[in-house]
């Protein structure tokens, strides 16, 4: 098949650096939203959740999963010290696969049953944490892409980027 039937004028090559663009936005957004929904349902919801699973310091760790999931979220959406937040981003998905996800396996979703045309779910696996997981090892080891403040940054320092 012609190459420029599929990738136009440009190269596959050419293209290549924006292929973590669309993971960084998901990604990024992805966490915002969680941390941004546990945030407006109040900290305290989610410390008695924790708490019911056992984890210790559920209040603290009710707040440091918020700010890890916003401030987290926001970096890897701008693309802004990735590598850096990728450590506590996976460590808080290795967390809630540990805590809770891994009983129910890998799928995320469960179908039980569907009750007045609407479908009924059982409990979240681990699939989209390892998901989420391995999306952002990707976006660490792609390097910073385009449209990012990683790259600019980069640029400001004089470092030529691929």
């Amino acid at each position: 098949m012609n190459r420029n039937l599929i990738y136009g004028s440009k190269s596959p090559e050419r293209l290549t650096k924006y292929a973590a663009v669309p993971l960084r936005l998901i990604v990024g957004y992805g966490f915002l939203a969680h941390g941004i929904a546990k945030w407006a349902k109040g900290p305290d919801a989610f410390a008695a959740i924790l708490q019911a699973t056992h984890v210790p310091a559920p209040h603290f760790m009710a707040w440091l999963t918020i700010i890890t999931e916003v401030l987290g979220g926001l970096a890897i959406l701008l693309g802004a010290f990735v590598a850096l937040v990728s450590i506590p981003t996976i460590m808080l998905l290795a967390v809630a696969i540990v805590t809770v996800h891994l009983p129910y396996g890998f799928s995320s979703i469960k179908l039980m049953k569907v009750v007045d045309g609407r479908a009924q779910f059982g409990p979240p696996g681990y699939e989209c944490d390892l998901l989420y997981i391995v999306c952002i090892v990707a976006l660490v080891l792609c390097g910073p892409s385009p449209w990012s403040v990683d790259a600019y940054r980069l640029r400001k320092e004089g470092v030529a980027l691929r």
